[in-house]
């Protein structure tokens, strides 16, 4: 792949994340968009159920399985190492709009809150998609998706690692972006069945997730990143044994 072909695809790659991106607050939070959580055609409730539990997994499946340091080994004897992080972006992005295209909605209502309540909750789910974002900008944001490592292969150049450190919010969490995310999911005025089941799946795959993010994180940085565990809480900001010194670089937050 010529270097200004690797450039024009991380843009195109990280132009339609971008829309993925602003297409799922939409999709979750009900709001603006054509296809949300819980609009479009219906189908009984088993039936509903497999189609968003096939759509779930399949995302699954792709942001684990290519998150993986061996499968990224493998993968980038096939595709250069410039295009490797661009390439993960673009499908996960694919099978996240595949997800909003084709999700079966359950409408009925689990709860239903209004005026003070709905507004509240309301600021809190878009505080969780700022906490996803500004995480994103905390460590590196063209590097998470991609455009860094076109750019220096257009260059002729390797990424420079970025040291092991805690910006803002990862001195509180370890894992701020998944927060936000969790966050975001379940803040909802209006939470139908088809919403609590997406809600329910994503934080059970996030929490799996990262019991295999961390140990990768651990493979690769030994004692510095269990020292970084020890004081600082996954997910939930509580003080435990001070504040910690260390954070896992950019690149291992998937």
């Amino acid at each position: 792949m010529g270097k200004l072909v690797q450039m024009a695809y991380a843009l195109v790659a990280y132009v339609i994340f971008l829309g993925a991106f602003l297409y799922a607050i939409g999709f979750v939070g009900d709001l603006v968009v054509p296809k949300t959580i819980d609009s479009g055609s219906t189908s009984p409730l088993l039936a509903a159920l497999a189609i968003d539990a096939a759509l779930l997994g399949l995302f699954a499946i792709q942001h684990s399985v290519m998150a993986r340091p061996a499968f990224k080994r493998w993968w980038t004897k096939i595709v250069p190492v410039g295009a490797e992080r661009s390439t993960y972006v673009l499908l996960s992005s694919l099978i996240l709009l595949l997800l909003f295209w084709q999700w079966r909605p359950l409408p009925a209502a689990v709860w239903s809150l209004s005026g003070l309540a709905a507004q509240v909750v309301a600021a809190v789910f878009v505080t969780g998609w700022l906490v996803v974002l500004a995480s994103t900008f905390m460590l590196s944001h063209f590097e998470l998706f991609g455009l860094t490592q076109a750019y220096a292969a257009f260059r002729s150049k390797a990424v420079e690692a970025i040291p092991f450190h805690t910006p803002m919010l990862y001195g509180l969490v370890r894992h701020p972006i998944m927060l936000g995310f969790i966050i975001a999911f379940w803040a909802a005025p209006l939470m139908s069945l088809g919403h609590l089941v997406f809600a329910i799946a994503t934080t059970l795959y996030i929490l799996i997730a990262l019991q295999l993010e961390e140990a990768d994180l651990i493979a690769a940085f030994g004692a510095d990143y269990r020292d970084y565990r020890r004081r600082t809480p996954m997910l939930i900001p509580f003080p435990r044994l001070g504040r910690a010194k260390s954070a896992p670089p950019l690149g291992q937050e998937r």
